[in-house]
């Protein structure tokens, strides 16, 4: 069984929690990617942003341009590890219900790793379905 190690991507845009929504927002454009760790100049991950952060807590709050992330950031993380094997990562992305998990080794930021990352492994092709299943599941209004 491979391990996040073995399959995280470990070239990851971070941003500060002081730079602007505007900033944030290009980094994603230019990444092509849907959320960005927040790091402080040690790489300790502080949070992460993602594009639904940006327009529900900032824009569509009349938050501006050049809004301080750490206004709109999430804060409450979930993370693994690079000995985590793959399928304990499905199974806790799909009971957190989050789509990218940031890799941390002593507190810092070393990688991240996607449902899409999951499902590209032979061994955790059922463990990433179900955990995306799981995910896209609406809780139920009571």
């Amino acid at each position: 069984m491979k391990n996040l190690k073995d399959v995280m991507t470990t070239d990851v845009a971070c941003c500060s929690k002081d730079e602007t929504l505007f900033n944030v927002a290009s980094k994603m454009k230019q990444r092509d990617v849907g959320s960005i760790p927040v790091c402080d100049d040690q790489n300790h991950l502080l949070g992460m942003v993602t594009d639904r952060d940006l327009v529900l807590r900032g824009y569509a709050d009349k938050k501006p341009g050049s809004c301080a992330v750490h206004e709109v950031m999430s804060d409450q993380l979930t993370s693994g590890e690079p000995g985590m094997s793959v399928d304990e990562a499905s199974k806790l992305m799909a009971t957190k219900q989050i789509r990218r998990l940031p890799v941390v080794d002593n507190g810092k930021l070393v990688g991240i790793v996607s449902l899409g990352d999951l499902s590209l492994e032979k061994f955790s092709n059922e463990a990433a379905g179900h955990a995306l299943e799981e995910i896209s599941e609406r809780p139920q209004a009571h």
